[in-house]
């Protein structure tokens, strides 16, 4: 109240001061301004389910922007494979996966679905191979161990073809060779394909050059092509002329150097092997191109013999029997083979009704001529002059003979040789093939002699033989036992005389000691007597040198000597 409000009168109240705008700060005495609240608008809210939508719309559209094609590969069975976890890797590298597995409509195999990268479109063409991987032991070795931990997958190998394709036919083992390796294919041809498999080695020079890609029978089913392959720098040995042999297993050779062994590794004594080289008696060929065909040998000796040209067919027929003569056995002419057995029948003489074993054989008279020393004559090559010596041989003794080439495995060959004292005979060429006549084999000898001393041994009076010796041992026994009587009666009579006289003959031999002792009389008499004697000789070689000189002394007598 103040001085000029009159008494009774209500003073006014004073007005408050005016509020401080919303966000202007409070001002307190002696302390900091406080900012005010913030408060957000409504709309704000929604910023975060669009931020996340929109990442959520670019990962789909990535996803389906880098999704590849979808493709099927049809396999023999699902070992090893999973859906949603099984990878398809290309030089280990994944391009896709598998997204469904299910059976054919056959229900004969298996339908994988795979979802491949949007990068591996160029995969997909006509000629390119899946296969799974998974731990395996084969011919090549053993593969796949790294899955035993991470688990299968599907390989891949990209073909070079211009057609696309979707659909593909999996691989029951993986390709032992894939597209763009360095290298050739060859094709080898065989009358039997022996220990070889696919992924067998390829040697050359005992250096491993490649692998058995295939082996497939040939049309009408007499023989097989084994398809190879040779690596780089390996490929360019292989020649025209290239000679192919199988070396599986172990080689044994026994000639006059021994024992030898030969073995080109020890994986191709396990699983079969192919070797190969060039002709070492010829020029070096061209190499040959891929896909050329070989002849595959047997073996690396029949691969380097001489090849054979000129073929002359002979017959032989033999009556013994021809067990341990099969084709392929040698025919030898004094230790040189000159031919081989074709082939052994069995066939029927009307005439003389009995059977006879006709032996087919091929001659091969170049392997004769390459064995002529330097400069020495040869026989004449043509036809003509050639059928000439060959008939002066069968007249000068030319026969063949079966003789056992093993001991051990009773093998035969047939071999060329002369014997003067055989039949005569002569070879009819107007007969095609000619026939050249044979001899007992030595064995057939040696059992018809041993035939012949049996029926000798048959004839002999071996009972009267028997007898005789009977009563001779008697008469030995009776002669022995006399000889016991008179060795006994020695015994008894003579023995104790002898010992007598051996007792007297000790003493006389002592008294010889005694006479004969240095020390004893008598060797002093007698070394006197020897001293006169020697003293009489002495005067005897005296007057016998006078009287050489002065011989009148027997008449006139010893003149004095003269002072």
């Amino acid at each position: 109240m103040t001085d000029q409000t009159p008494p009774g009168a209500i003073e006014p109240v004073p007005a408050p001061p005016p509020a401080p705008p919303p966000h202007a700060p409070i001002a307190v005495a002696g302390t900091a301004a406080i900012a005010p609240r913030k408060h957000w608008a409504p709309w704000a809210i929604w910023l975060i389910p669009i931020v996340a939508a929109a990442i959520g719309g670019w990962i789909v559209l990535h996803a389906i922007l880098a999704r590849g094609p979808t493709i099927t590969i049809t396999f023999k069975n699902a070992e090893g494979l999973e859906a949603g976890k099984t990878k398809i890797k290309y030089k280990d590298v994944d391009i896709g996966d598998v997204r469904k597995i299910s059976l054919s409509k056959d229900r004969t195999e298996v339908v994988v679905t795979a979802q491949l990268t949007r990068n591996a479109d160029s995969f997909l063409v006509a000629d390119t191979r899946f296969w799974v991987v998974r731990p395996r032991i084969g011919a090549g070795g053993i593969s796949g161990l790294s899955t035993l931990l991470s688990g299968a997958y599907i390989g891949v190998d990209v073909g070079k073809a211009q057609e696309d394709r979707d659909e593909f036919v999996g691989l029951d083992k993986p390709p032992s060779i894939v597209t763009g390796q360095p290298g050739r294919q060859f094709s080898l041809h065989t009358p039997q394909v022996g220990s070889l498999a696919i992924g067998s080695p390829v040697y050359y020079r005992r250096l491993e050059a490649g692998q058995v890609l295939g082996i497939d029978l040939d049309q009408g089913g007499k023989g097989v092509t084994v398809t190879i392959f040779v690596n780089a720098p390996f490929d360019q040995f292989v020649a025209a002329n290239a000679l192919f042999w199988q070396a599986s297993g172990v080689e044994l050779k026994m000639d006059a150097d021994g024992i030898a062994v030969h073995a080109e590794s020890l994986t191709s004594i396990v699983t079969g092997g192919i070797g190969f080289q060039a002709p070492p008696d010829l020029p070096p060929a061209a190499a040959a191109a891929a896909n050329a065909s070989f002849r595959l040998f047997a073996s690396r000796d029949r691969a380097l013999q001489h090849p054979d040209t000129e073929v002359r067919r002979v017959l032989m027929y033999f009556k013994e029997s021809v067990r341990g003569l099969a084709p392929g056995a040698p025919v030898d002419f004094r230790g040189i083979v000159i031919g081989e057995v074709r082939a052994v029948s069995l066939e029927y003489d009307a005439r003389t009704r009995i059977y006879r074993f006709p032996v087919e054989v091929n001659l091969y008279p170049e392997r004769l001529r390459t064995r002529y020393r330097s400069g020495a004559p040869r026989a004449p090559a043509d036809n003509d002059a050639g059928r000439d010596v060959l008939t002066r041989l069968v007249e000068n003794g030319l026969r063949a003979q079966l003789k056992t080439g093993n001991l051990v495995t009773g093998m035969l060959y047939v071999a060329l040789d002369f014997f003067p004292d055989a039949p005569r005979a002569a070879i009819d060429w107007t007969q095609q093939p000619i026939v050249i006549a044979s001899v007992p084999g030595t064995l057939e000898e040696l059992q018809a002699s041993f035939t012949s001393i049996a029926r000798k041994l048959d004839k002999l009076p071996l009972d009267a033989v028997a007898g005789d010796l009977r009563r001779a041992l008697g008469s030995l026994t009776t002669a022995l036992k006399s000889t016991d009587r008179l060795v006994a009666q020695l015994d008894t009579s003579v023995a104790p005389e002898a010992k007598a006289t051996l007792a007297q003959v000790r003493k006389a031999a002592a008294g010889a000691d005694q006479v004969l002792a240095a020390d004893a009389p008598l060797q002093q008499d007698l070394r006197e007597t020897l001293t006169e004697i020697r003293r009489a000789a002495e005067a005897l070689r005296s007057l016998t040198d006078y009287l050489d000189r002065h011989p009148e002394a027997l008449i006139r007598g010893k003149k004095e000597d003269i002072p």
